[in-house]
This record gives C-alpha cells, sequence and structure tokens, in this order.
C-alpha cells in the first residue's frame, strides 16, 4: 500500500471515527434514555452490532456516494481532479462532525457527505458537475425519513397504549400480544436481513447434503424459530412480573419492564441498520479514490468495494462511538421527550424499518432525521405538550447548516489542494 493511500485512509478513519461519534444516538440513546440499558451496555452492544451491519450492508449506500452524487462522466478525463475532490470530503466532513459533536449537536453524516460531494463539484467543473437527479432522489429520502418513520411510531404506539398500556388488565392484555409483538419485532429485521444472513447455511446445505433449499424458505424457518423463542422468553419474563417479586410497584411499572427487553433487541436492530446505511458515509469518497490509484480512470457505474474499507469504516465508527459517544446521546434519549421503554421501542422499531429499507435500496438517508421523528411520533401520541420544541429547533437548525457548511468547507479545502498540487 503505498504512503498516498495510506494518508487518505487515515482521513477516511479520522471521519469514520467523528461519525460513530456524534451518530451513536442514533443507535442507543432512546434506550439509554428510558433506562433499559447502560450507557457501557449501549456502547458495547453498539458496537458490535455497528460493525457487522457495516461489513454485511455498507457496499450498497457507499457504491451510491461514491459514483451518483456528483457526474463521473464531467471527470473522465482528470481523474486526478475528481481525486483531489474526495480527499477534501474526507477533510470536510470529518471537521464538520467533530465541531458537532464537541457541541452535543446529532447532525446528519449523510447531509455532511453529500454537501461536500456538491461543494467540491460545483467549483471543480461547475454547476452540472453535480448529479441532479441523485441529489433530488436523496433529498426525497431526507424529508421522508422523519416523516414516514414518525408516522409508523405513532401508529405502533397507539395501538400498544390502547391495547395494553389503557387497560385495566394490563399484564393480561400483554400476555396476549407478546407473540404479535415478537412477530413485529422479528419480521421487521428479518424480512430484510435474514436472506443475507442464511447465505452461508444454503451454501452448506448444497455443498454438503446437495438439498436445493431456496433462501426464502431458509429465512422464514430462522425467523419463526426466532420469534418462537422471543415468545417463550418475554412469556417467563411476565411470568416472574406477575410474582411480584419487587412489592409496591405498579402494572405500568411491570409492564415496562418487559418492554425493557424488548427495546434492547429493538435497539441492536437500530444499531445494525446504523451500520450498515452511515458507513457508506465515511468510506465512500475512500472507495473512489481507491478505484481511481488503481485504474487510472474514474469510477461509473457500479465499482467493487474491498472488504478492508469496509472494515476500516466499520473499526472508526466504533471507535468514535467507544471513546466520544456519550457527548451527544443524552439529546435524543431525554432532551425531546421522556421516554419509556414501551415508547422507546416503538421509535426503535420504527426507525429500523426505515432504515434498514433505505439501506436495501441504497438510499444514504439519515438516521438522525428516523429517530427524531420516531420519537416525535411517539411525543405527539402522548401529549403534544410534552414535546420539547426548544430541542427540535436545534437540531433542525443544525441539519440545515450542515449541508451548506460541508459544502463550503469542502470547496474552500479542494481549491486550497489544487493550489498546492497545481491542478
Amino acid at each position: 500500500m503505498s504512503i498516498s493511500l495510506i494518508f487518505v485512509a487515515i482521513l477516511a478513519f479520522y471521519l469514520a471515527f467523528n461519525l460513530g461519534a456524534n451518530d451513536v444516538a442514533n443507535a442507543m440513546g432512546t434506550s439509554v434514555g428510558s433506562k433499559a440499558v447502560t450507557l457501557k451496555q449501549a456502547l458495547i452492544i453498539a458496537g458490535v452490532l455497528e460493525f457487522t451491519g457495516a461489513v454485511l450492508f455498507g457496499h450498497e449506500v457507499t457504491q451510491t456516494l461514491a459514483t451518483n452524487v456528483a457526474n463521473p462522466q464531467l471527470f473522465i478525463n482528470t481523474p486526478k481532479l475528481l481525486l483531489t475532490g474526495m480527499v477534501s470530503v474526507l477533510i470536510a466532513c470529518g471537521l464538520w462532525l467533530q465541531i458537532a459533536t464537541s457541541r452535543g449537536l446529532p447532525v446528519s453524516s449523510s447531509h455532511a457527505v453529500v454537501g461536500a460531494i456538491a461543494g467540491f463539484s460545483w467549483v471543480a467543473v461547475g454547476v452540472n458537475a453535480i448529479d441532479w437527479f441523485s441529489i433530488r432522489l436523496i433529498t426525497i429520502g431526507w424529508v421522508c425519513t422523519p416523516v414516514i418513520s414518525g408516522v409508523i411510531a405513532a401508529l405502533f404506539y397507539s395501538q400498544i397504549q390502547r391495547w395494553i398500556l389503557q387497560q385495566k388488565n394490563q399484564i393480561t392484555q400483554l400476555n396476549e400480544w407478546i407473540p404479535w409483538l415478537s412477530v413485529a419485532l422479528i419480521s421487521t429485521f428479518g424480512i430484510i436481513v435474514l436472506p443475507t444472513l442464511t447465505h452461508p447455511f444454503q451454501y452448506l446445505l448444497i455443498e454438503k447434503f446437495g438439498l436445493q433449499i431456496p433462501t426464502n424458505q431458509i429465512s422464514l424457518f430462522t425467523g419463526s424459530v426466532a420469534v418462537f423463542g422471543l415468545t417463550v422468553y418475554s412469556w417467563r419474563q411476565l411470568a416472574k412480573v406477575e410474582k411480584k417479586d419487587e412489592p409496591g410497584e405498579d402494572n405500568n411499572q411491570s409492564i415496562e419492564k418487559v418492554f425493557a427487553k424488548y427495546q434492547l433487541l429493538s435497539a441492536c436492530f437500530v444499531a445494525f441498520a446504523h451500520g450498515s446505511n452511515d458507513v457508506g458515509n465515511a468510506i465512500a469518497p475512500l472507495a473512489a479514490i481507491t478505484y481511481i490509484m488503481k485504474t487510472k480512470n474514474v469510477p461509473i457505474g457500479e465499482i467493487e468495494i474491498p472488504l478492508w474499507i469496509l472494515v476500516l469504516g466499520a473499526v472508526g465508527i466504533v471507535t468514535g462511538l467507544a471513546i466520544l459517544g456519550k457527548n451527544v446521546i443524552a439529546t435524543i434519549g431525554e432532551s425531546i421527550i421522556t421516554l419509556q421503554p414501551s415508547s422507546g421501542f416503538c421509535a426503535e422499531l420504527a426507525t429500523a424499518t426505515t432504515i434498514l429499507l433505505a439501506s436495501r435500496l441504497g438510499l444514504p438517508v439519515s438516521t438522525s432525521h428516523a429517530l427524531v421523528g420516531g420519537v416525535v411520533g411517539i411525543g405527539l401520541v402522548q401529549d403534544f405538550k410534552l414535546v420539547k420544541f426548544s430541542t427540535l429547533k436545534n437540531i433542525a437548525a443544525a441539519w440545515l447548516l450542515t449541508v451548506p457548511i460541508s459544502a463550503g468547507l469542502s470547496a474552500i479545502v479542494f481549491l486550497l489542494m489544487k493550489t498546492i498540487f497545481n491542478f
């Protein structure tokens, strides 16, 4: 590996580090805020699942950002110009995320990367260098994400309120709903992820036993076993609650203890979803740079994302959230509404659904948007007055500033590098 590539890899790690430090709130903020897990537990769980999601699913979003935001056709004769621009993206996004993290602002890394790519492209080749069709698609995702996530969370939580939390016989009602909660949770994760996770089992069955079993049947069987296991486990937990091991607790407190188990699992799904989507924000520029260095050409269409790049991004995210993640975790977990495990579970399930679907489509949507939308949806169902709109205003302002600031920083860094290297 050349010295120049090592330097670029360090910059990509720096960006991934700051992305992890800022976006850990998206993965575990609600769980810590509702006291379902401790901060230390959240960091360990998120670290493992962020890494797994990034390595298994990160390539699709990485391809979208590496080849579809800036119009590669306009850089065909000047691949070094595109390479320099992607280096400026790494520096600009890393700086902005570091600044935001130091101030406790949960900004969107998707906004930062797309803005930075658009910023250097504009000054490098002109306004035509930006693929506006891809920008529009990505922007639609940004706008729709909080709305969709909020609607899903609100609908789900309103049903839990109606059929469980507002009933006199809450424990009996929860006992009847446990299988359906298990189906909803496992299905959200399984429909999208299990087909890929079960590929090794399918390969083993074909190579060792000669059994031609479709992937969807293996996924369905695996998901069914998971639903059964989660249902039985939850019934056992509910049985312990009914024994009133801790006198003085009302039914609502006991019910929330059971929901805390579901929220822990849903938080795992959010962490996996976050890693699968947001790793692309950190390593897409590196993927493009590596391709240019290797082929001396501009990446057009689909490109192969080397495994070491995915691993580098995953390690950077995990390191950042472990060291600096606690700086922004309270904003989403505690500063929008007061969360209980039941409401936090609904917000996380809505977020996981929204983000995992986006990842499979290759859309770099914002996990921040999805989770904030889910939390606000819960707040609107509970009581409109409980939502702390002052916090939302600060978050919204940070979101709006991210694109122009990252674009401006990227343009400045690009112009400086272009002058220094005389491109």
